[in-house]
């Protein structure tokens, strides 16, 4: 009987041993290819700032601008308070704890499940990996905005409204474009969740003021509004936007012209969002396709959507996936070419000339809307 109680504790010591050694060659091989985890130090170093009460928005920062809202600083300060190299560290093992996180609760969330969970888990690994390895390597923070999104999904499916408002609302604190959101949770929840949403984000604003006082928060505000605005026209043809806005300012150039599609797409969009919250008696659990969904709409209608942000849409493939056998034929090529174009279009992959054919293109962005396009599918025929 000992033995048997022993084999499984050795057995644990051997998993954690092996999760352990992995995680440290990951981050190796991390450091091997870049010197810092570069997105990682903009809020550190804006958090050093804000302990020592300084202007968190600066023009000299370049492209490395901070453009968070000034109480992330205030979260990051730990990462302050330590040397570079162990903050990143520490960063880096917080974001492979939140991938596995984030993979599993969307596992757990998702309402009648047909594929086994080892193999739905896995196919979805490999057409999000693109997007989970870009995440590792910069040091970004999509993964803890996810993590707050699909908390929102499970208290919705719970019906804890309160739950959900501040689920978003926090969200918003690590990454603005939360925000898109807002519709799904006031349309599915109602007044209680966007409440709580308010009161939370109002809060949150707010918190600074014991640090910088009422005048100097406010100044905070004022320069994270003209930093954002200010630093959207520049990205909007860089390769790796996937907006609306970069869609069509890659086909058209921009302008008058691509800015008003961008937002007549934008416009489409949220309304099939809002056509899918209309269609939800027709099944049995519907947050979690409406959560997918605008998942999915985040780097899309943010004007400096990235391809790797498509890593918080990970419910909408793993959706895809597991719902594969009740699509019909056409519907599959459709998911397959959605996929193809979001998942794979990668410069080692395609090549050089290729790569930048596909990036004028808009390809990722084409890929999205194809996603998208299939999940309105799969709730208009109460499949999900």
């Amino acid at each position: 009987m000992s033995n048997l109680a022993a084999r499984p504790a050795g057995f644990t010591v051997v998993r954690v041993t092996v999760v352990l050694l992995l995680l440290a060659a990951a981050y190796g091989v991390v450091r091997y290819q870049r010197g810092e985890l570069i997105d990682l130090a903009v809020p550190r170093t804006a958090a050093a700032r804000f302990l020592a009460h300084e202007p968190l928005y600066r023009l000299a920062d370049g492209h490395y601008q901070y453009k968070y809202f000034p109480l992330f600083a205030l979260i990051m300060t730990p990462f302050a308070l330590v040397p570079r190299v162990v903050a990143e560290m520490m960063w880096f093992a917080l974001m492979v704890a939140m991938i596995w996180a984030f993979v599993r609760l969307s596992l757990e969330a998702l309402p009648e499940r047909r594929l086994r969970a080892k193999l739905l888990v896995w196919i979805t690994l490999l057409v999000t990996g693109k997007f989970i390895v870009r995440e590792l390597a910069l040091g970004q923070f999509n993964l803890l905005v996810a993590l707050f999104l699909i908390g929102a999904v499970i208290a919705a499916q719970n019906h804890r409204a309160f739950a959900a408002g501040t689920a978003v609302a926090a969200g918003a604190f690590v990454k603005p474009y939360a925000f898109v959101m807002v519709p799904w949770l006031v349309g599915t929840l109602g007044w209680r969740a966007f409440v709580s949403f308010c009161l939370v984000l109002v809060a949150g604003l707010a918190l600074p003021t014991a640090f910088y006082g009422w005048e100097g928060n406010l100044t905070l505000l004022r320069d994270w509004y003209r930093t954002v605005t200010e630093t959207t026209g520049p990205n909007l043809l860089a390769p790796e936007n996937i907006s609306f806005a970069s869609m069509w300012a890659k086909w058209l150039e921009p302008g008058a012209e691509a800015s008003g599609l961008a937002l007549a797409s934008a416009v489409v969009a949220v309304a099939a969002g809002g056509a899918i919250m209309l269609w939800r008696r027709s099944v049995a659990e519907p947050n979690y396709l409406e959560g997918a969904y605008f998942f999915l709409l985040i780097p899309l209608l943010s004007p400096q959507g990235w391809d790797y942000v498509l890593l918080i849409a990970l419910p909408a493939y793993m959706c895809l996936v597991d719902r594969w056998r009740d699509m019909s034929r056409s519907w599959r090529v459709v998911v397959v070419i959605g996929i193809s174009l979001t998942s794979f279009t990668i410069f080692d992959l395609l090549g050089r000339s290729l790569y930048v054919r596909f990036v004028q293109l808009a390809a990722v962005s084409v890929g999205a809307v194809l996603i998208a396009a299939c999940l309105v599918r799969l709730r208009w025929r109460a499949v999900a």
